[in-house]
């Protein structure tokens, strides 16, 4: 016991490491992930075995695992680094807001579409906020948030996911992208029964847009999932449809950007209530700069207004 009493203190860059080796399984990949040469990284959890008296990793020719008592202190070196996170966190909200680095993630069928009018307003209302975009899917970004690699999304909701809030900015309505010569081509009142019949092109699996439109033909009856082709992106898929390959739905942000691009397109518009979708801000539930966020959140959905979106009222 008085052996133990004697033991270092673990440093903050020995846990750091520690932690990254544990997440990686390769020390390569971690001393990469935080910037830190090899040698030091491994330095550095050896020093950390050294000081907490147990053996954390297991070392062979071919890869890193991570003993019995690894697992366990794993958990608890991520724990430790998260608060100190949020202590730096909550001492750069109280020194000054809006000033600083903000990790904003954003969602790939939101990013091209609505970025142009954050970096405006950022720029001109919070001009000392270093504002740091990162463009993921969903899972990505949420795996962010609650790891504390990103500050706050911005994406399509709900997410139903326990320990981050919602900030909701706007609904948009979805509209049927078709070839100049689809029945459905240039009508207005779609009802959404069409859905059940078109071949309907969608994004690859991952995107929550390719999620949202298979839960809108569900809703209008359609059991069979429409997957002949995907693409990687929106413009990609616009340009399918552009060629006959079928038809799209696309929310209404996008529209603008990506039917201008070819000449070999309509557009519909369904019946009220027309299929649509809601994006919001997400923070960690008890962020420290949460009071920001919901400020930022208030300037967007006044920002947001000369979009084709229906900006939504704070919820209490």
């Amino acid at each position: 016991m008085s052996g133990g009493s004697k033991r270092r203190q673990p440093s903050l860059s020995q846990l750091r490491a520690f932690a990254a080796v544990a997440e990686h399984l390769h020390f390569r990949d971690a001393a990469a992930a935080i910037g830190m040469s090899q040698p030091a990284l491994s330095g550095a959890v050896s020093a950390l075995e050294e000081a907490l008296g147990v053996t954390l990793l297991e070392r062979t020719t071919r890869k890193v695992l991570l003993s019995p008592a690894g697992e366990r202190l794993a958990l608890r070196a991520k724990a430790v680094l998260g608060e100190v996170g949020a202590l730096l966190e909550e001492a750069e909200a109280v020194r000054a807001p809006f000033t600083g680095a903000l990790r904003l993630g954003v969602i790939p069928t939101v990013a091209p579409y609505l970025l142009p009018t954050v970096l405006r307003l950022a720029h001109e209302r919070y001009p000392d906020l270093d504002l740091q975009v990162h463009e993921e899917q969903t899972a990505s970004l949420l795996d962010g948030l609650l790891s504390g690699r990103l500050d706050l999304l911005l994406l399509a909701v709900p997410l139903g996911v326990p320990g981050v809030a919602e900030l909701p900015l706007f609904d948009e309505d979805f509209v049927l992208v078709t070839p100049l010569d689809h029945p459905l081509g240039g009508r207005e009142g779609i009802g959404r029964q069409a859905l059940r019949e078109l071949n309907l092109l969608l994004l690859d699996e991952g995107h929550c847009l390719r999620d949202q439109a298979l839960d809108i033909c569900r809703e209008a009856g359609r059991e069979d999932a429409p997957v002949t082709t995907t693409a990687a992106g929106l413009s990609t898929l616009v340009q399918l449809v552009a060629g006959g390959l079928g038809c799209t739905l696309l929310p209404r942000t996008a529209l603008k950007l990506e039917t201008t691009r070819s000449n070999q397109l309509l557009t519909g518009s369904f019946a009220d209530p027309a299929p649509t979708r809601r994006i919001a801000l997400a923070m960690r539930t008890g962020a420290a700069r949460g009071a920001e966020y919901r400020q930022l959140a208030a300037a967007l959905r006044e920002a947001m207004g000369p979009l084709p979106v229906r900006v939504l009222d704070p919820r209490p």
